[in-house]
């Protein structure tokens, strides 16, 4: 039968589109069938991982009524059929919506089967009793991408208030079916050993498909190699540094350079946490000895010149590198501003402004409420210019930021209170990993900055391609995973506290008011949410290894790299007079291992003077009887005026 079925489609694609409107269509043809995307796009699931791993738990799904207590307890999930009747199919066709890619947008069916795309035409010949989802006025888009979450990085000891189910659930609410999370080793810990203790939470708790960048908070010697097996091991192709938080993460400019030759030579993507550490040190030092210990104590100490000029460096260390670079957490004007004068003159970089600095501002770190204050600290801060939204969301839909994560890292007000009597310690981060899909359509596709091609480009596609898991996440073609969206342009909501599924008791969007909401969502050929009720289940995300050298980076790179060769001019020797100099003085030409200062909180051995060397000698001989002296020097005219001295002995 299924011979037969694929030997019909051909038909049935010849008819599409004769009884609907013409579909749009910007480039390429209207089927992009993605083949053997889930074979040759990633790496294998089982050399990966234990045995069990990316697979999904053979629980059953359990159904969420909404927020509160109840729909937050993470208890397992009892088998058996949904409690409005009906099943969780791994059969499903989404019938009349509107089709949406990054490129193109047109009418189609959609036939989804043990999780992939199957087909998509109309007149579809598809078995008998499959759920049917009816689309009619509606959008079909890839499911969302957050490419920044940090769900698991403790603070203080302290562990964020959404871990990976809760984190994960909130995002399918949002319309996200992926995440990228950041593992973040804590002191003295490997990177290998904190990469397999965040997989260890994730397989147990994520709802959704998830993947990992690798923080790198110091250097040490075998950082290479701990690069190389992450890389061909366990399917890591991102690792970012941090320029801030001195004495901590901060590295220096020179071992920036290193790592980030060996990211390029790895084929991976580096990243940056772009701030100046040195500057923000200072200037907390300074406010907390005027008395400023509150919240705006974080962005006055974090001035936007601060981050504007580390991304300046970013980018310089990162071109004379020859790496492509990715700046996280773009929060300011002068920042993105600098992003996009360099991608104008074709650096290969990319920009991710999140949903904090695209939907809110930091007026709010003046207000009389603490805990509303301390909500919104997070590093960088929210640009307090009430015009720089505007400004990142038009920069974010003419193509000069290329995609929007949520950097979503939530702690309670009584974990933020821990720093209530210095701004230094209250633990940093936002909400939005649910809102971050409502946020951009609001701010960018309503007012008529992007249409909805490009809404789906900053969303899932631009990410997909970037981190390499494209076009098996990121686009709405046979053979793609079947996560999948419906957007219903019409509907609206208003953002809160009071339904959001989150475990804090704030939400830094309140109030805003979305013209723009996912309807239904799919998750591995599976419903997650519909008709506002989700349908999860705690491990069922799989992890999504990344292969490296991902052809919508390296293209350029790999053409600089023939371009890059350094040739010496072919000259003579000289043999003219050269004058001298003390032996001290003479430059020293460096070593690969001189470039790499030692690293901070290393302790390093102070010098000390060797007591069993001596320049005394019984022979009447000096350590420094082999540097030649001038018997006498004539004294012409000195600064003081003629002397009568006209020799030195």
């Amino acid at each position: 039968m299924a011979g037969g079925r694929e030997a019909a489609m051909p038909a049935c694609f010849a008819g599409l589109g004769a009884g609907s409107p013409r579909p749009r269509q910007k480039r390429g043809g209207m089927f992009c069938s993605v083949e053997d995307a889930f074979d040759n796009k990633t790496l294998d699931f089982a050399s990966l991982g234990a045995p069990g791993r990316g697979t999904p738990s053979s629980a059953g799904p359990r159904r969420e009524p909404g927020p509160g207590p109840a729909a937050r307890s993470p208890a397992p999930a009892p088998p058996g059929e949904l409690p409005d009747g009906c099943p969780q199919s791994d059969q499903l066709l989404i019938k009349g919506g509107k089709i949406v890619n990054d490129d193109q947008s047109f009418y189609a069916d959609i036939y989804v089967e043990d999780g992939l795309i199957k087909q998509i035409g109309e007149n579809l010949i598809v078995p008998g009793g499959v759920k049917t989802i009816d689309a009619y006025g509606q959008m079909v888009m890839p499911g969302g991408i957050d490419v920044h979450t940090r769900l698991q990085m403790p603070v203080m000891g302290m562990a964020p208030a959404d871990g990976f189910f809760q984190g994960t659930k909130a995002a399918l609410a949002g319309g996200t079916t992926m995440i990228i999370d950041h593992v973040c080793p804590e002191p003295g810990t490997s990177l290998l050993a904190a990469y397999e203790q965040w997989r260890g939470s994730a397989d147990s708790q994520a709802c959704c498909d998830y993947s990992l960048h690798v923080d790198v908070p110091r250097w040490h010697e075998s950082l290479k190699e701990e690069l190389e097996a992450l890389v061909k091991d366990k399917g890591v192709n991102s690792f970012l540094v941090f320029m801030a938080y001195k004495d901590k993460l901060q590295c220096s400019d020179a071992q920036m350079y290193e790592i980030f030759c060996i990211i390029r030579d790895l084929g991976a993507i580096a990243q940056v946490h772009a701030e100046n550490g040195d500057i923000i040190d200072e200037e907390q030092k300074r406010l907390l000895e005027l008395g400023i210990t509150g919240p705006e104590g974080h962005v006055l100490s974090r001035p936007e010149e601060v981050e504007a000029e580390a991304v300046y460096r970013a980018i310089t260390i990162a071109k004379q590198a020859n790496c492509p670079l990715y700046v996280t957490k773009v929060m300011s004007r002068g920042a993105a501003d600098v992003l996009a004068q360099a991608k104008r003159k074709g650096t290969v970089v990319y920009g991710e402004p999140i949903t904090a600095s695209l939907g809110a501002d930091g007026s709010h770190y003046w207000s009389k409420n603490w805990a509303k204050a301390a909500a919104f600290v997070t590093s960088p801060p929210i640009s307090p210019d009430p015009t720089t939204p505007d400004h990142l969301t038009s920069l974010l839909s003419c193509g000069d930021l290329q995609v929007a994560g949520s950097a979503h890292c939530t702690f309670t007000t009584a974990q933020k209170a821990v720093g209530k009597d210095n701004f230094t310690l209250i633990p940093e981060g936002t909400n939005g990993i649910e809102e971050r899909m409502a946020i951009i359509w609001e701010k960018c596709v309503v007012p008529g900055k992007m249409d909805e091609n490009d809404f789906v480009a900053v969303t899932s596609t631009n990410a997909a391609k970037i981190f390499n898991c494209y076009p098996r996440k990121g686009r709405v073609a046979v053979g793609a995973d079947a996560d999948l969206v419906l957007w219903n342009p019409k509907a609206t909501k208003i953002i809160s506290a009071k339904t959001h599924n989150l475990n804090v008791e704030y939400n830094i969007f309140e109030g805003t008011e979305c013209h723009g909401v996912p309807t239904v969502v799919i998750s591995q050929g599976r419903v997650a949410l519909e008709d506002g009720n989700l349908f999860v289940t705690q491990g069922s995300g799989r992890f999504i290894p990344r292969k490296t050298f991902p052809d919508f980076v390296y293209k350029r790179i790999k053409a600089r790299n023939r371009l890059a060769e350094v040739h010496g001019v072919p000259r003579g020797l000289y043999d003219g007079p050269v004058h001298e100099v003390l032996a001290s003085a003479k430059a020293v030409a460096p070593t690969p291992a001189s470039r790499i200062a030692p690293c901070a909180g290393k302790a390093q051995a102070p010098a000390v003077r060797n007591l069993h060397q001596s320049g005394f000698s019984l022979s009447g001989s000096q350590a420094d009887d082999h540097i030649a002296r001038r018997t006498a020097q004539k004294i012409m005219a000195p600064p003081g005026g003629r002397s009568n001295i006209t020799s030195l002995s």
